[in-house]
């Protein structure tokens, strides 16, 4: 006797027949006793197609209703995941996020998940329902709904398996687990039968799309074992858990992530004194944006002006031309540019700590691929580089090449 959450990708659910297949495999799949919480996307495309109707109606993001009808995606599937169980003669019943017990904080199309009281949950799992809940929403402390942005179903997910001690998180989505890179744009990728929380969430902050970074976070929270896996075949995916349990592994680079939607942005003609980067960032973070690589430069040795470049997610872009904007014509800065044509690729291992000729490995890749690099940071177990959106893929795939092709990693 067990209990599991299982959480299933919008592709998993975007039609009906998709759905029973998912109902037969976790009747199939389910022990005498277990207990089963089932988390669900929206179908398909249905998210975009709801940003697309908001769009139709104004072209200004009026968060609080914008969240208002996303949600409405994510309670079209629970609702119709919930009468194909009961077709097959089975218990089960819909809850949204809110009445899941999922509370959210932050601001609208990002939330985060401050809390979880699964009472209502556990309470139907007594009486014998399988639970379907709506990922990505929560309720905030005015008693709004909010969305918890991209990848959020994750988040949900792992967190209420963490509020519940539950056995396992199982993750179903359209990949059959963690690769060494997304094979859906690199050759020759190699999947991977575990790795560390710290590993994975420094790959997901830094692109890698198959798990959400907060929902990684979660994991580590709560001490939960995630195992990413295909909703479509049987086999074993990858688990993510505190500590890998294989004797032996090379872990020098464990993956190579990428990122498409980073933009860059110059603040120039800042006067080089104390505080002047907390003016710039403090803003940015008022407004929930969240700033990513920095380099802050003095233009001469005898200058008192230096300039600031950093990035952030693409779909923030429009809020910082907002507020920066309106920075520069209050004369706090001289002149900011904007560049929403670059992209993003790392290396990820923590094998890389200590050991040196990993970024000189990396950069000679990217060299001899033919593509420029703009801005480099790094932390303990990753390197990461800003280049042209359009020199990605060839990055990405040069990389892996020099780091997978005599078998590395793995």
């Amino acid at each position: 006797m067990a209990l599991y959450v299982k959480k299933f990708g919008g592709s998993s659910v975007a039609t009906p027949e998709k759905m029973l297949n998912i109902a037969n495999r976790v009747l199939r799949d389910r022990k005498p006793g277990d207990k089963i919480v089932i988390v669900v996307s929206a179908m398909g495309d249905s998210t975009d197609d709801l940003l697309d109707l908001a769009a139709k109606v104004s072209d200004v993001n009026y968060a609080r209703e914008r969240d208002m009808l996303l949600s409405t995606g994510e309670q079209v599937s629970i609702a119709l995941m919930a009468m194909t169980f009961k077709k097959l003669g089975v218990p089960a019943i819909s809850l949204t996020g809110p009445q899941a017990g999922i509370v959210a904080g932050g601001g609208y199309g990002k939330a985060t998940i401050d809390d979880v009281k699964p009472d209502r949950v556990f309470k139907e799992l007594e009486a014998g329902n399988i639970v379907i809940v709506a990922g990505f929403q929560g309720m905030m402390p005015n008693g709004d709904i909010a969305t918890l942005g991209r990848g959020g179903s994750d988040a949900t997910a792992v967190a209420l398996a963490g509020a519940m001690h539950a056995d396992m998180c199982e993750i179903f989505t359209d990949v059959d687990g963690v690769y060494s890179a997304d094979p859906r744009h690199v050759t020759g990728t190699i999947k991977m039968k575990e790795i560390t929380n710290t590993e994975m969430l420094e790959m997901a902050r830094l692109g890698a799309g198959v798990m959400q970074p907060r929902s990684v976070e979660l994991g580590m929270k709560y001490h939960i074992p995630i195992h990413v896996r295909s909703t479509f075949t049987d086999e074993e995916g990858t688990i993510i858990r505190e500590v890998c349990t294989m004797e032996t592994r090379d872990d020098t680079v464990r993956g190579v992530a990428q990122d498409a939607h980073a933009a860059r942005i110059a603040v120039l003609g800042l006067r080089n004194i104390p505080g002047v980067a907390y003016k710039i960032f403090s803003v940015l973070a008022e407004n929930n944006i969240t700033v990513d690589m920095i380099v802050q430069s003095v233009r001469n040795s005898n200058d008192d002006k230096t300039d600031i470049i950093f990035t952030i997610d693409d779909a923030d872009l429009s809020d910082a031309k907002r507020v920066l904007d309106a920075m520069r014509d209050e004369g706090k800065v001289e002149e900011v540019i904007y560049d929403d044509d670059t992209a993003k690729v790392s290396v990820v291992g923590a094998g890389m700590l200590g050991r040196p000729g990993v970024a000189a490995r990396m950069f000679g890749a990217l060299g001899r691929a033919g593509v420029n690099i703009d801005i480099v940071s790094t932390s303990e177990i990753s390197i990461s580089c800003l280049i042209l959106r359009k020199d990605l893929d060839k990055a990405v795939q040069a990389i892996h090449d020099e780091f997978f092709t005599a078998g590395e990693g793995r």
